[in-house]
């Protein structure tokens, strides 16, 4: 993309804005929170968010969410309270009646989220690993057949198995030591869905059973890695049911 100019990239300044937060937490509430959410929580089905009521041009991000805080820099903050989002309900704070040191405040306030001073929450959140792995005490063979039978046995519809290069190779010069299976429940993906289009990123769901150094091991992605980034309760509870069911899958086809 960037060679698509000639022009230096735009650079961002990386120095934290001096501002006050517990007064920003005040401007938050009176100018910000009606769209953004109390603490920055954002509304109903909202994290950096696809989905939204059909009438809303859009809705305004939970910025209290870990992708945001880890992604944004102060500068970059500062730029949409300053300039706005053209075309979207956010508009400019300076003509909404902020000050620029206004605006500090709030990006002071707004970082705080990150510690979770101003949320309240003294506890460190969970840490989990991105990726579910566990050994298997068969050959990938077995334990590709295991797997349809533990699939099955948790009432989801087996799709296809594939090798993991199949489409990024000749056909027939795959790894054969490396398949992949995807998977589905239908009624669990659109119950999903319907909560947040962003479970896309990992369903419909994939198991993948790879053969290195005469070990075979059987992994997916961990759904409860991918729900602490999307900052959405509802969507979490669908999080942790995946998780139950990738694990349980798991461990039946590989023990």
């Amino acid at each position: 993309m960037r060679n698509w100019s000639s022009a230096p990239a735009v650079t961002h300044n990386t120095e934290p804005v001096k501002g006050d937060a517990d007064r920003g937490s005040g401007l938050f509430a009176k100018y910000c929170a009606q769209c953004h959410g109390e603490e920055g929580k954002g509304g109903t089905g909202t994290g950096v968010t696809f989905s939204r009521k059909r009438d809303l041009p859009i809705i305004a991000p939970a910025l209290n969410n870990t992708g945001f805080l880890a992604a944004a820099t102060d500068d970059m903050i500062r730029h949409t309270l300053v300039y706005g989002r053209e075309g979207t309900p956010m508009t400019s704070m300076l003509v909404a009646g902020l000050s620029e040191q206004d605006i500090d405040d709030v990006i002071a306030y707004v970082r705080s989220f990150q510690s979770g001073q101003s949320a309240g929450d003294e506890t460190e959140p969970a840490v989990h690993e991105p990726v579910i792995e566990i050994e298997s005490s068969y050959t990938l063979e077995e334990t590709v057949e295991n797997l349809k039978q533990s699939i099955a046995g948790e009432n989801f519809l087996l799709i296809r198995t594939d090798y993991l290069e199949y489409g990024l190779v000749e056909e027939g010069k795959e790894n054969r030591q490396e398949v992949i299976m995807h998977f589905c429940n239908f009624n669990f993906l659109f119950k999903a869905l319907a909560v947040d289009p962003r479970v896309g990123l990992f369903l419909p769901c994939r198991v993948t059973v790879v053969e290195r150094d005469g070990k075979v091991m059987v992994s997916t992605i961990n759904p409860l890695y991918l729900s602490s980034m999307f900052n959405n309760a509802e969507l979490d509870e669908y999080c942790a049911e995946m998780h139950q069911v990738y694990q349980s899958l798991i461990e039946d086809a590989t023990l």
